[in-house]
């Protein structure tokens, strides 16, 4: 008797599995009547009426004309912002050295470049990374000095930190340390000497008041890696 006892249990387990089973069954299938009446409804009271279906379309398509012509306007707003860009020296002063790093990346995308920001802890020397329109890539650390060419110079150190970062790390073609102030009587030599490309003050407010690209005011630029329309 002890031996038949566990085979009738089992037998009863499997009756309740298999009834709960049928019941999920037959749950979804109630489930998917309901969807499909459902569905059968609104198909036929839209037959029925049939005009709301055309006020509908003609809604969209308004609302998505509306949408895709104010996409095009600001789009094209953001182009005639960018190519109209100027800043005098005084405004890129007037900066703090975050919005710094910003104006110079708008300034590099307003000569056509693709430009990012990167500025901030772990940058590796690079606050704006830039592909121009020759293809070739930028890396520009930026210095911000409040008091502009009365402030403190920049130093050989800095220098120093492009040269082991700006190719090595950003695939740099071009080396740029800028900024609104000065450099060190030792930094321009060491940068001749390291092909790092020094913008000052001088060249920075020319740059920024839209005269040419920043690569027409530099000595030494790289080929271009790629045709244009100009060569």
């Amino acid at each position: 008797m002890s031996r038949r006892r566990p085979v009738r249990r089992t037998a009863r387990r499997r009756t309740v599995r298999r009834s709960k089973k049928q019941d999920e069954q037959i749950a979804l299938l109630a489930a998917g009547v309901v969807v499909i009446a459902v569905v059968i409804a609104v198909v036929q009271w839209l037959l029925a009426h049939w005009w709301i279906l055309i006020l509908a379309a003609a809604v969209a398509s308004v609302v998505g004309g509306l949408w895709v012509q104010q996409a095009r306007q600001r789009a094209e707003w953001e182009r005639v912002r960018a190519r109209a860009l100027r800043l005098r020296i005084a405004e890129l002063d007037a900066l703090d050295h975050r919005a710094f790093e910003f104006a110079i990346r708008d300034l590099m995308r307003r000569d056509g470049c693709q430009a990012e920001q990167l500025g901030g802890a772990g940058d590796n020397a690079c606050d704006v990374r830039a592909v121009d329109p020759a293809g070739r890539v930028w890396a520009i650390q930026c210095k911000h000095r409040r008091d502009g060419d009365r402030g403190s110079a920049v130093g050989v150190g800095v220098l120093q930190q492009v040269n082991g970062t700006a190719r090595q790390i950003h695939g740099a073609d071009v080396a740029v340390v800028l900024t609104n102030g000065r450099f060190s009587s030792k930094a321009v030599p060491w940068g001749a000497e390291h092909r790092i490309h020094l913008v000052d003050r001088r060249v920075l407010g020319e740059w920024a008041a839209g005269s040419r690209p920043l690569w027409e005011l530099l000595d030494r630029i790289p080929p271009p890696r790629r045709p244009t329309a100009l060569s």
